[in-house]
């Protein structure tokens, strides 16, 4: 097993997760007012858990895991672009933080096994469906990545819908001063619960995006909702 393989086994919310979610509350806080809203009283503590979030701003990773932290008692894993765990000085604390970095359109094989493994171990993974940030802060089309994930671990999902993120911090500029943002937890669920049934494999795996994906658009300002609004043909 790589150290990397062992680091991303583990579930403790040690001193240095902890300590860096402090850190990331309290710097957050100097620059924007951060509400938590939604069913956090559902939020699974113990388990396997996908956290299932809408992605428009460089701040969605700092503040679902700065908030979710202490919440959870427990370490987050997520997926994250190559480029950012490469950053001078700042990347060997993402890595050291459970970021598993991915090439952009070419999620390997090897890094969903490793996500898999990471759930039957009954651990947490932090996932972006759209798979990079949405250039209007609205929801682009989503991957299937996520749906595969959940249907093979039969894991719970936990939507989040991230609110002005993008107004907060747009995609290529540094962030504004002021405002506020919103983090809203939706009701966890399992795709086997609410899937219909008799559907093939494609058209199984093309549902689950959907309600993935309707789930985190529902906890949205319309604004956000893109493609999985109301007025989705």
């Amino acid at each position: 097993m790589t150290e990397a393989d062992a680091r991303s086994l583990r579930s403790d919310a040690n001193l240095f997760i902890r300590t860096t979610a402090f850190v990331a509350r309290t710097v957050t806080r100097c620059l924007t007012r951060v509400r938590l809203t939604g069913a956090l009283d559902a939020i699974p503590r113990e388990g396997p858990l996908i956290i299932a979030s809408n992605h428009a701003s460089n701040a969605d990773g700092v503040v679902v895991g700065a908030w979710l932290t202490p919440l959870l008692g427990r370490r987050i894993h997520w997926l994250g672009k190559r480029e950012m765990t490469e950053w001078p000085l700042v990347g060997p604390f993402v890595l050291a933080g459970s970021v598993h970095p991915v090439d952009r359109g070419n999620v390997e094989i090897d890094v969903f096994r490793l996500m898999l493994r990471i759930l039957e171990a009954g651990n947490v993974v932090v996932v972006f469906p759209e798979g990079t940030r949405s250039l209007t802060g609205s929801l682009q089309p989503a991957k299937d990545g996520v749906a595969m994930l959940a249907l093979k671990a039969n894991a719970p999902i936990l939507p989040v819908g991230l609110i002005d993120t993008d107004r907060f911090w747009p995609k290529g500029k540094i962030p504004r001063i002021g405002g506020k943002v919103e983090m809203r937890v939706g009701q966890p669920f399992r795709l086997a619960d609410v899937l219909p049934p008799g559907l093939d494999r494609r058209a199984t795996k093309a549902a689950a995006t959907e309600l993935i994906m309707a789930r985190i658009a529902e906890l949205l300002p319309a604004r956000q909702q893109g493609v999985y609004g109301p007025a989705k043909a």
